[in-house]
């Protein structure tokens, strides 16, 4: 067997020595790295490497799982990421937080953070993943005190989970509503329909009359068909009330974890194709519908509404804190699903070329939906002969109220209608299936008996999420979608990631941590990237967590507000998550034999240098590694 030994000592490396080969062994190299005390650090690191170059860096990753399945092509990798970044957040949050923070202005907090901490985080998460090729939780083999984020962002990613499939479970029950000649919220006179239910063109006159702006207007056929004929909201009288699960979206509910299941039951292999549908569909609708909407009346001034420049709005706090909001949730890191995701990479993929390429697409593919969203804006505004900020809104009152009254006055309307809702349905599932991915991966990695039996594990997955979704989808379910949507990855998830960024910049080393993306890639990342991971990015994110906390609102959901002990509920929700942070960390702690000081150094140091604490050599316990950059 061909041996070449490299032993560096005393900062010298000294000649590569091939010894004669046996004919009967199989061809390797054994790669043994000797380093005495190099930067006032010692360590000691040594591993099997392919023929014949010991300095190659190998497809196969040093530390993590050598028979784990990797993605079928780079393509199913590259869309399932996108897929998971693309979400429903893109088509309606981020044009109408543009259109409502000075238009092009906006761009320039949105672009800054996008640099500084979004693209950053993005490549952080995606390395860790594919160097160790672990979840979540078990990569926190490199400073195992930590391992408690790994659980947090888990929690975090079931609980939305809870509330996420029903948002996409209310897209299959429109598009299931769209078959039909006449859409079914163009007019009144529905079994649904209150009273006063009015006519679009009389309930502009009759909102504007009263104060009230048309997208708030909730006596149109449009938005009496989501709340009355879809939710039932008006058989709630608030979160106390919530009623039995509706049977229609019980059904809906079920094809949704369906076709979750069956995607990620056999891993990548099959999750990876379904994203060719998934995630590609909705950019072939957003031009086709970008295309209609631009040839209708008053469409020209939605879109210079939506770009109209405003610099004075960067005067506002408000709009740079939307935009460190916006860029962080749209991006999806501190989920897990990116670690997830990159762990079935190939050891010696370009994971930093994945990162510009996936964050850049993302983040183009918000700003171009906003063109398909303001054009019809403007038509509605046009239509209703109001400005453009009556009718301009976020969230599900943009995606199930305004756009699909819009979409109701066309000729074809029924075509549109199931085009749209196709889209929003694709949008959810694959972000949904990569929320779903963070949770099976982490916990199959953490616990081997799951792994071996993933299918019935993915299976409990689906189903639990069903169970608890129920409550979701009763009369007064809204309500508990809202807290949900508040609490349950709010705080608690840039808490998730604001820890994680320490753990790995500071705790295990920003330099350490290049030294293992040099081994995989060939190339050292910049000095830009290490000061964002070790001073940009986690400032950023103290910034945001803090602005969260400082600007959180009371619960509401339009002119509901919700009991005081409905956000005691959503705090102990938010905190059930972050809780593992320290109270794994005092497990962990306590759990190792030895002093004070032996016990804080196996909980800092990574497993494989464990045998250095018992010399007394901890890298951790030098200045050295701390100013390391």
């Amino acid at each position: 067997m061909p041996m070449n030994i490299q032993v560096l000592s005393d900062h010298k490396l000294s000649a590569v020595v091939p010894l004669k080969p046996y004919s009967h062994v199989e061809k390797k190299d054994v790669e043994l790295i000797l380093v005495k005390d190099l930067n006032g650090v010692q360590y000691t690191s040594s591993s099997i490497i392919p023929a014949p170059d010991a300095f190659s860096h190998s497809a196969t990753s040093p530390s993590g799982d050598q028979d784990r399945e990797i993605w079928g092509k780079k393509l199913d990798f590259l869309l399932s990421v996108i897929g998971f970044a693309v979400d429903l957040a893109n088509v309606w949050r981020f044009p109408y937080l543009c259109y409502k923070n000075g238009g092009g202005a906006f761009l320039i907090p949105y672009t800054l953070f996008l640099l500084i901490a979004g693209m950053p985080l993005f490549y952080m998460e995606l390395a860790l993943g594919q160097y160790n090729r672990e979840g979540a939780a078990t990569i926190w083999k490199i400073c195992p005190v930590f391992k408690g984020v790994g659980y947090t962002v888990i929690v975090i990613a079931l609980y939305v989970g809870f509330y996420y499939n029903v948002i996409i479970a209310w897209s299959l029950y429109y598009l299931y509503s769209s078959f039909t000649n006449e859409l079914p919220w163009f007019r009144c006179g529905n079994v649904w329909n209150s009273p006063n239910c009015t006519d679009p063109q009389r309930a502009n006159i009759s909102c504007l009359g009263n104060g009230t702006m048309y997208s708030k207007c909730k006596n149109t056929p449009a938005a009496e068909f989501y709340e009355r004929g879809m939710l039932h909201l008006h058989e709630s009288e608030g979160i106390h009330d919530l009623g039995l699960p509706r049977w229609e979206l019980s059904l809906c509910l079920v094809v949704v974890v369906f076709i979750l299941y069956f995607s990620l039951w056999k891993g990548v292999k099959s999750s990876g194709k379904v994203v060719y549908i998934t995630a590609t569909m909705p950019y072939v609708v957003l031009f086709v519908l970008l295309i209609r909407g631009v040839t209708l009346p008053g469409a020209i001034d939605g879109i210079k509404a939506y770009l109209h420049i405003d610099f004075k709005q960067l005067n506002n706090p408000t709009v740079w804190i939307d935009a460190a909001t916006q860029i962080f949730f749209s991006l999806g890191a501190g989920f897990g699903v990116l670690i997830a995701f990159a762990s079935y990479n190939k050891f010696d993929n370009n994971c930093y070329r994945d990162a510009i390429l996936t964050s850049t697409v993302n983040c183009v593919t918000s700003f171009f939906s906003g063109f398909a969203i303001f054009s019809v804006l403007g038509y509605m505004a046009y239509k209703h002969g109001v400005k453009i900020e009556e009718v301009a809104t976020d969230g599900a009152g943009l995606v199930f109220i305004i756009y699909p009254e819009a979409i109701s006055t066309l000729p074809g309307s029924t075509f549109w209608a199931i085009v749209f809702f196709i889209m929003l349905l694709t949008l959810g599932i694959d972000s949904s299936m990569g929320g779903m991915e963070a949770v099976i991966t982490g916990l199959t990695d953490d616990f081997k008996f799951l792994k071996r039996n993933r299918k019935v594990f993915t299976f409990v997955i689906a189903f639990g999420t069903f169970l608890v979704a129920l409550c979701c989808i009763t009369n007064g379910g809204i309500y508990v979608v809202t807290l949900l949507d508040t609490y349950a990855a709010g705080t608690s998830i840039l808490f998730g990631v604001l820890i994680e960024a320490i753990g790995v910049s500071w705790f295990y080393g920003v330099d350490r941590f290049g030294e293992d993306i040099e081994r995989m890639m060939g190339f050292k990342p910049g000095l830009y990237w290490r000061l964002c991971w070790k001073f940009v990015s986690p400032a950023f994110l103290l910034f945001v967590v803090i602005a969260s906390i400082v600007t959180a609102p009371g619960l509401k959901y339009d002119e509901y507000v919700f009991p005081p002990w409905s956000n005691a509920v959503g705090w102990i929700i938010a905190m059930s998550s972050m809780l593992f942070v320290p109270v794994y960390a005092i497990y962990k702690f306590f759990s190792i034999p030895g002093s004070f000081k032996q016990r804080l150094a196996y909980c800092i140091t990574p497993e494989h240098e464990h045998h250095l604490v018992a010399e007394g050599s901890v890298r951790q316990f030098k200045k050295e590694h701390w100013l390391a950059i």
